[in-house]
């Protein structure tokens, strides 16, 4: 009798498209609604503002913010709604807009706990309904190779090898 040991070990499979986040998830802020004229940001209109706004309706939700004006925003704007989204929102990032699913993305796999995959063989899905970046599959390795027992690049019937732990 033959003996398919594929079959018999126990391979986790990671799709990276498991980390994005659901669009329902995803609310965009324009700091340009903050400028006066859509010009310049005014400290004193700003904070009268940042207090009348509603933040509960960015609990638990992944913001992107960013400025359609062509505007100097100081700094310290940002630094102010990012403070008031502490502990509400799941996460924050500044930057373009078609840029932050991948950052999302990239935060998410930084979160992750890598403890579950702890001497597990783990293939990481080459290919998905969603399309990621060299850095999603950079970072993945990285967070798993201290703890996983192999990484796999591919699905679990025709993988390639990425690491394998050597025994000590």
């Amino acid at each position: 009798m033959i003996k398919n040991t594929v079959t018999s070990k126990t391979i986790v499979t990671i799709d990276l498209g498991d980390f994005f986040p659901k669009a329902e998830d995803c609310v965009y802020m324009d700091m340009a609604t903050f400028l006066f004229k859509g010009l310049i940001l005014r400290e004193a209109d700003f904070r009268q503002q940042i207090k009348d706004t509603d933040w509960s309706t960015y609990s638990n939700k992944y913001v992107g913010l960013f400025c359609s004006a062509d505007a100097i925003v100081p700094m310290w704007a940002y630094m102010v709604i990012t403070a008031e989204l502490s502990g509400i929102a799941r996460m924050v990032h500044f930057g373009k807009r078609a840029d932050f699913p991948l950052l999302f993305v990239h935060e998410n796999i930084a979160l992750l706990n890598a403890s579950a995959y702890e001497g597990q063989r783990v293939v990481v899905k080459g290919c998905g309904d969603k399309e990621t970046d060299e850095q999603a599959f950079i970072m993945i390795t990285r967070k798993l190779a201290p703890v996983a027992r192999a990484i796999m690049f591919g699905e679990a019937c025709s993988s390639v090898p990425v690491f394998k732990r050597t025994a000590s």
